[in-house]
């Protein structure tokens, strides 16, 4: 290739040494530290809602608006972020990610009503959250061939991770001081965290040295194109991430409205969301072994069953204990499908834009929970019991497994040494 580097067999020998190797695994523990400390923008804003609300006197609507800009902000800076990580690497990305999201929960502390309060989220919490979720995927991905799956949902539950740890902290907090000082103390940790942490993956990929040494060596590109264009093959990942969190919303996003709606209470409905969060950590996990064993399409196409199947068992199932166990088959089955696009990304697209293209296809699976949030409540005042929006839910998912079979069916995986 005309203006590439002379790559030595022992500097080729080295990248090869480097994948799957020790030092990949090591940038993994650093990632999941990375993506845990980073979804305080993701759960903070929940636990300090009702104490917003009051101290700004305004509805819960309006309290509603900094989650939801914190929601655009995380899917934008999916998209955005990788673009960059593609170009320059993800070290600046997570350091910038650590400095916005610290300033970000600083002016959120400072701000003396909720429109402040809701742009400080959007534009430098969510955006900041967000290169520890898509884009820093993207980059563990080149470091991973054998054991990408499990390395790529490993890193993934980071995010549900922060779910536990975070929530956990601010409680504490909130029983000693207010939220604004509690807002101070996560912005702290934040920096003195992240940015050391971030110095650890200074280093680039390996998988782009062993790029540059394949293609100068006039390798083949393996036996024939994809059937499905790279473009169309994205924008049906983009409306299969939209399709599959649609469903995946509706009970993450109203479990304990339903459980109240049916006499259980707040108490109950928090449980069962806390069942669903421990669920998807042990599904992405299992996943991401899955992945490895049988390829991402398969595997995301047996969680979009699962989790269909599982939504189903919402609508005979009412009961406490059937509740109970129906939400922890819900974890089970909906917390490998995301991680999963990552993989059928790298797999089937281009290696040297994977920043970019699974950082689109999250902030499908980001404007899905969105949209499907409002959508379930939206049925609800209409139809009354949350019945109509499960069946919504599970006709968006059905769109999410047409899809998927379309792509097991039509599309052939490209070698991935050229890609």
């Amino acid at each position: 290739m005309s203006g590439a580097p002379f790559l030595s067999p022992a500097a080729s020998s080295a990248a090869v040494n480097q994948v799957d190797g020790p030092q990949a695994w090591f940038r993994l523990a650093i990632c999941i530290l990375l993506s845990t400390l980073g979804g305080a923008g993701m759960w903070a804003v929940v636990v300090v809602l009702p104490a917003v609300q009051t101290e700004f006197g305004v509805d819960r609507g309006d309290a509603s608006l900094p989650y939801t800009l914190t929601m655009i902000g995380f899917g934008l800076g999916n998209y955005l972020i990788g673009r960059w990580v593609d170009r320059a690497g993800v070290l600046l990305p997570v350091i910038g990610s650590a400095l916005a999201l610290a300033a970000g929960f600083s002016l959120a502390a400072v701000s003396s009503n909720i429109l402040l309060f809701s742009l400080a989220q959007g534009l430098l919490v969510g955006t900041g959250t967000a290169a520890t979720f898509g884009p820093l995927l993207a980059d563990l991905s080149h470091w991973f061939q054998k054991r990408r799956g499990i390395a790529v949902a490993a890193a993934a539950s980071g995010n549900y991770l922060a779910g536990i740890l975070w929530p956990t902290l601010i409680k504490w907090s909130l029983v000693s001081t207010d939220w604004r000082s509690t807002y101070f103390l996560i912005a702290a940790i934040i920096l003195v965290t992240m940015v050391p942490l971030s110095l650890f993956l200074r280093q680039p990929p390996p998988e782009r040295t062993l790029h540059t040494a394949t293609v100068m060596s006039g390798a083949s590109a393996g036996p024939g194109k994809p059937v499905l264009s790279p473009t169309v093959l994205q924008w049906l990942l983009f409306l299969a991430g939209l399709g599959c969190c649609v469903a995946m919303s509706m009970p993450q996003v109203h479990i304990v409205a339903y459980c109240v709606d049916l006499g259980y209470g707040v108490a109950r409905g928090a449980d069962m969301l806390a069942l669903m969060v421990a669920g998807g950590v042990v599904s992405r996990l299992l996943s991401g072994v899955l992945a490895d064993a049988i390829g991402g399409v398969r595997t995301l196409l047996l969680g979009s069953l699962a989790q269909c199947a599982a939504l189903f068992l919402y609508l005979p199932f009412d009961g406490l204990a059937s509740l109970y166990l129906v939400s922890l088959i819900f974890g089970l089955s909906q917390g490998g499908i995301v991680p999963s696009y990552a993989i059928v990304v790298r797999e089937y697209l281009p290696a040297h834009e994977a920043g970019q293209r699974i950082g689109l296809v999250i902030a499908a699976t980001i404007l899905g929970m969105a949209l499907g949030g409002w959508l379930s409540g939206w049925i609800d005042d209409l139809t009354g019991p949350y019945e109509a929006a499960f069946l919504d839910g599970i006709a968006w998912n059905l769109m999410n497994i047409s899809i998927m079979v379309f792509v097991l069916l039509r599309g052939k995986q490209r070698q991935e040494a050229l890609a």
